[in-house]
């Protein structure tokens, strides 16, 4: 089995939140598949005081530049405004 790893970090606006559920579906869908994962922490410190989401796929995830581009389409239409951080190169 393959381990997972972090491609996006982001935190949401003021006010904004995303349950695990909808984000999985969110995530998946912009993947194309649904082996991937989510993950949440706390509103910390370096995170401007807002909790800090994380998206995980299988390494090898193909076709980044669309997955990162299906990803922000379906926050936009989601009335999400995330601060994304790619962690993929």
């Amino acid at each position: 089995m393959k381990r997972s790893i972090e491609f996006f970090r982001f935190t949401l606006g003021n006010g904004q939140s995303i349950s695990p559920v909808a984000l999985k579906e969110l995530w998946a869908d912009a993947c194309q598949t649904q082996h991937v994962s989510v993950a949440r922490q706390g509103a910390g410190f370096n995170s401007g005081g807002k909790a800090v989401y994380s998206l995980y796929a299988d390494p090898g995830l193909p076709n980044l530049a669309q997955v990162e581009q299906r990803l922000r389409t379906r926050m936009e239409q989601a009335h999400l405004r995330p601060s994304l951080i790619a962690l993929h190169a």
